[in-house]
């Protein structure tokens, strides 16, 4: 863990109460991971928010957000060359090592940033995942270009067919993944796992008040007993979790 400060070049939205914040002078000594998280101190709250990364490059830190409160309201409005301090390298992140040869990443909603820095890993590393992306409306979608330019075979999900294919993400399940990466809501999850026997992780999101294992508010019950989503996750294996 790592707290520096951070500007911001741009805040702006990319669909409905969906944003995109860049924010410039992260330490390139620093390295973040695919499935971390940051921490952002937000003016005039108490409590940070915790944030997945969406990208991390030459200096840059991208993060995506939902604003769906008061606290992300105020970040949403916050203007280009505003400071703010961030907790950045937060949590577990995602095993590569466990891609195989033909990974499959599965987001839904807000849960679909990471999933972009690990596909952007994946291709480094010379393994080309699938992606799939969920929605409930086309008027909620966003990165779909994103993760088509990277080279990745992408499939865009709306419940009700607005754009893209109709249903939920696990009605499109491919046959022959090899592993699947998976972030997003709760319900989607555990409605992926029940849907594939293969061997995959899952991004937890939960309510957080550190966010570094000191205060427990994040702990889950899990298949190996109590777990701290900020420090033991947000990623764990599907064996772990007991789903």
């Amino acid at each position: 863990m790592t707290q520096q400060t951070l500007t911001i070049l741009h805040n702006t939205p990319l669909a409905s109460g969906v944003f995109r914040l860049e924010l410039a002078g992260l330490d390139p000594a620093e390295p973040l991971a695919p499935g971390q998280f940051v921490n952002l101190q937000i003016p005039g709250f108490f409590l940070r928010r915790p944030i997945s990364v969406c990208d991390a490059a030459g200096g840059v830190l991208t993060l995506i957000y939902k604003s769906v409160g008061e606290g992300t309201r105020v970040l949403s409005e916050l203007p280009p060359g505003h400071s703010l301090d961030v907790l950045t390298g937060l949590g577990r992140g995602y095993d590569l090592e466990k891609a195989g040869r033909a990974p499959l990443l599965v987001g839904g909603g807000a849960g679909i940033p990471p999933l972009y820095f690990l596909a952007k890993e994946l291709l480094r590393q010379g393994i080309t995942p699938r992606v799939l992306l969920g929605f409930n409306t086309a008027a909620e979608c966003f990165y779909e270009a994103e993760f088509t330019a990277l080279g990745a075979e992408t499939t865009l999900v709306t419940l009700e067919g607005s754009r893209g294919q109709k249903g939920f993400v696990t009605d499109h399940l491919p046959k022959d993944f090899t592993h699947f990466y998976a972030c997003g809501p709760l319900p989607m999850l555990k409605a992926l796992c029940r849907a594939t026997e293969a061997p995959g992780q899952l991004s937890l999101e939960e309510r957080m008040g550190c966010g570094f294992g000191a205060c427990m508010g994040c702990s889950i019950q899990t298949a190996r007993g109590p777990k701290r989503v900020c420090k033991d996750g947000p990623v764990f294996h599907r064996e772990v979790l007991g789903w």
